[in-house]
């Protein structure tokens, strides 16, 4: 059995950065150094052009619905990296980025508004990863079996019998689908994926030397076809 140090440096570095960043901003909110309204996004034309990143990184105070999206982070976003992203990066740097880019756009809906978006950030990789694993069966709190696929409407209805806001989970739905939609379904139905991962991603990641480098061939492959997410499509009934 490995430590916890061991645990966490066998992280992969895009989930690794994100969950140490969530958990980090959490702490220093719970001790009363950084309120989190100093943190907390408004509007997208704020000038405090910080607010724009800071409020994916609060997930809450201290509580069980924290631990549980920071575990979320550990289980569903390494899966992802060490999965479908496995040596691409980039690729799952820019899944990250054009998610957080989708759910700042959806929230200037007055029904999507929210303050912090680090919870909808969380909950599009639990979506995007139940689409990779459909067929994956996951007991849900020793109450019931389900397929993955079904995993973030059970945990959607989960928050609302419990209490929690429905609109970060549902952004966090929708946000996944859209990523999901325009790497996956739309080249499927012969369509061209138009969320290719910019050169300067791929050049940036070299430069801070974070993950492994792709195989010639996959990486050859990406550049003629621009795939980068490949999640199964899943039939209901099917």
């Amino acid at each position: 059995m490995s430590s916890p140090a061991e645990f966490y440096q066998s992280l992969p570095p895009i989930t690794k950065a994100y969950g140490t960043a969530c958990l980090v901003v959490t702490v220093v909110c719970q001790i009363g150094l950084l309120s989190p309204a100093d943190i907390a996004y408004f509007s997208i034309l704020d000038w405090q052009v910080w607010r724009l990143i800071t409020n994916f990184f609060f997930l809450g105070k201290f509580s069980i619905n924290f631990g549980i999206r920071l575990l979320m982070i550990a289980r569903y976003g390494v899966q992802l990296e060490n999965g479908p992203f496995q040596r691409r990066t980039a690729d799952f740097l820019w899944m990250m980025l054009f998610g957080a880019f989708s759910l700042l756009v959806l929230s200037i809906i007055p029904i999507f508004s929210s303050p912090f978006l680090g919870i909808s950030l969380v909950f599009m990789l639990l979506y995007l990863w139940s689409r990779e694993f459909p067929n994956a069966n996951i007991n849900l709190y020793g109450l019931v079996t389900l397929k993955a696929f079904y995993l973030p409407w059970a945990m959607l209805c989960l928050d609302v019998i419990f209490g929690s806001p429905i609109v970060p989970d549902l952004l966090g739905i929708i946000a996944g689908h859209l990523y999901y939609f325009l790497t996956v379904l739309h080249p499927l139905a012969g369509g061209k994926n138009i969320l290719k991962t910019p050169a300067f991603i791929h050049r940036q990641v070299m430069k801070w030397r974070i993950g492994a480098p792709p195989p010639i061939n996959v990486a050859q492959q990406e550049r003629a076809t621009g795939v980068a997410f490949r999640g199964r499509s899943y039939r209901l009934g099917g």
